[in-house]
Parts: structure tokens; sequence; C-alpha cells
């Protein structure tokens, strides 16, 4: 299984955390039909969709960027000890994705920058660590890029709702001082940009590599299966705004299809990445070979 990928100057890791069967399809997709999921269930099984359970197969995994100057971190998973409301995700204790950093070659001194898509629980939960009874930032030297309306509409949203997952893995970055808050165009160095692809959240970005052109793009939660490459409109159940995410993923594929650009998803099952040629009124994917 490919986990490092070289692209000219660019070198882009894949830090797994998890991959397993998470969610129902027709509770993950609230518009996906039954007729509609077994009418795909041939070419989903077994790796998006487990024949044994039913459920969607997600990787939950963090990509490491290695540019000519920088080494930057983008989504940070779930991490451990943090108090969640899914029972899988709550209390973790494992090393699986620390021990997978450094099997890549990092360490979290390595890390130069921590770039996360959005503010959901899966992509900011290794942002802090506990010590002592507090939550420390884990990256000793990053700074920590979040898009300021992402982080905005998260603020807003916490006053009126507690949101442990902000209180745990976002303020204590803010209050360390060690977040820069950014438009959804920001760029780090010359190789790699951000992208607004709002709908998931508000304040979601994609995030381009490539210094004279793209030649990758990680797209973080605009897309979450290879179901939705084939029926773009299929949006996911945590989308703030489903019929956006729709027509940003549409747009999204649009741009990206027969490019030659490798698409880095956060949740496919492994490969991960690929690339996406058209499939009908859809998209498909072709995903890498090992």
């Amino acid at each position: 299984m490919a986990t490092s990928f070289q692209l000219g100057d660019l070198t882009i890791h894949r830090v797994i955390e998890e991959e397993s069967p998470l969610f129902d399809p027709l509770t993950f997709f609230p518009t996906l039909t039954p007729e509609l999921l077994d009418e795909n269930r041939a070419w989903l099984e077994p790796q998006a969709v487990d024949p044994a359970t039913g459920k969607l197969r997600l990787c939950i995994q963090s990509y490491v960027i290695r540019t000519p100057h920088h080494t930057i971190l983008v989504d940070s998973c779930v991490g451990n000890h943090k108090q969640r409301t899914q029972p899988f995700w709550n209390g973790k204790t494992d090393d699986t994705w620390e021990r997978n950093l450094v099997a890549a070659g990092y360490s979290v001194g390595d890390i130069d920058y921590v770039m996360c898509t959005h503010l959901h629980v899966d992509h900011v939960g290794w942002n802090t660590r506990l010590e002592n009874g507090r939550w420390v930032p884990t990256f000793p030297k990053a700074r920590y890029v979040f898009a300021e309306r992402e982080v905005a509409h998260w603020e807003a949203a916490r006053k009126e709702t507690p949101n442990p997952i902000f209180e745990d893995s976002v303020l204590p970055i803010l209050e360390a001082g060690r977040a820069e808050l950014v438009a959804a165009d920001h760029g780090i160095g010359d190789h790699l940009r951000l992208t607004p692809t709002p709908g998931h959240t508000p304040g979601h970005v994609a995030v381009e590599l490539g210094k004279e052109e793209v030649t990758a793009v990680l797209t973080g939660d605009l897309i979450h299966s290879p179901l939705q490459m084939r029926y773009p409109e299929l949006s996911m159940r945590a989308d703030t705004d489903q019929r956006q995410s729709a027509e940003t993923r549409r747009r999204f594929l649009d741009c990206h299809c027969d490019t030659g650009r490798l698409l880095c998803t956060a949740h496919f099952p492994s490969p991960s990445t690929g690339h996406v040629t058209r499939w009908g009124d859809g998209f498909r994917f072709m995903a890498t070979e090992a």
C-alpha cells in the first residue's frame, strides 16, 4: 500500500490513524436510497463498503507535505484522551497515529505548519495533547493555520451550544498565540495554497500543491466516499449547507477531472489517492496502484 508520493520537489506522506467500517451509508447520506445503494454495491464492495457490516469503510488520516522549505501537516485526525460522542473515538489511547508519523520519517518537532481544512472532530484532534491535566499544542514549533471564516463560525456557534472539540483542540492553540487566522486563498511558501470549498462547513478549504502549476489537491471533507464521485449531489449528514456542498463538489470535480492531478482524499479507503475521470453525468475515482 503506497503511503508516500514524490511529485517533482514535493513529497506527500499519508499518516493513518484508523481505517475501518464506521457508518451506515443510508444514515451518512440522508438522500441516498436503498435502491441506489444496491445498484452500486458491486463496485463499492469490499473497499468502500464493508460486505460484512454494510458500513462505509473510511480512512482517518493526516497528510504530511514536504516542500523544499517547509514540512506541513494537513489535518490532525481524532487524537487521544478526547471526550467524544462517537463511542469509537471517545477517550482513545492508542499510538497508531504517532507510530505512523514516525514511520513516515517525522517527529512532532519536525512540523513547521499544521493546516486544518476545517474544524471537525476527526481533523483537529492531534492539534493538542494532554499534559498535566492541560491541553497543550502537540507540535512544539509549528504555527497552526486556520481559515478565519471557519474559526469565526465555530466561535459564534459555541456561544449557543458548548463545543468540546473546539475547546480542547482549537482554543488552546488560539490562547497559546500559535494560530494564524488566514483568508481562504492563503499560501504557505510557493508550493501550497488554500482554495475555498464551502458547504461541508462555511470556511472549509481544500489544499492545492505545486509551484508552477497544480499537481495535487487535498480534498478535505468536500467528499467522503467514491459514491459521491459518481453522484456529486449526495451530501453527507454533517454538511452545514447540503446544497452548497453538492455545488462545490461538482465544481471541484469538474475542475480536476482528466487533468492528471493527484487527488488526496481525507477519508476514501486505501490507497485514498487517485485521479478523476468522467462517468456518465458524474465522475469515477481511479485509485493509484499500490
